[in-house]
């Protein structure tokens, strides 16, 4: 029986700089940074969910022909991939905090149905939500 998500895969252009970019920038900790062989596998966390973790996965690695690693390559650079929505419980004052720290904002906090929302990319131009969400609609303190 499936029990939950355990990782999922960020797509980066230069592992080392996204681990720095999550790391120094968001505050993650890193999980796992493996080489084997030619591939190293890197995986960073939120601090307070340690069943989650994301997979930073080089866009030359393998499992990809080149054929898809350029053309994921073409996608990542240009924006257009969305890597996850990230919640807190103050999205304004992490928006000034990452914002500070050198995070590329597209949207800054903005009233939504479901919350507060801005939109942050990262450093090989995945975007990302950090959403507050509204008091009716937090789940996480069932769900975590």
């Amino acid at each position: 029986m499936i029990k939950g998500l355990a990782i999922s895969t960020v797509w980066t252009t230069d592992q080392q700089r996204t681990k720095a970019f999550f790391t120094e920038k968001l505050g993650f900790e890193v999980r796992t940074d493996l080489a084997l062989g030619d591939m190293r596998w890197i995986t960073v966390g939120a601090v307070d969910q340690p069943s989650l973790e994301l997979a930073l996965m080089s866009l030359d690695g393998p499992g990809l022909d080149p054929e898809s690693a350029e053309a994921l390559k073409k996608l990542v650079a240009k924006g257009v991939l969305g890597a996850g929505a990230f919640h807190t419980d103050d999205c304004r004052g992490d928006y000034e905090t990452f914002r500070a720290r050198g995070v590329e904002f597209v949207q800054e906090p903005k009233e939504r149905p479901y919350g507060i929302e801005a939109i942050f990319r990262d450093d090989s131009g995945n975007w990302y939500s950090l959403t507050q969400r509204s008091k009716e609609l937090d789940f996480s303190k069932d769900f975590g």
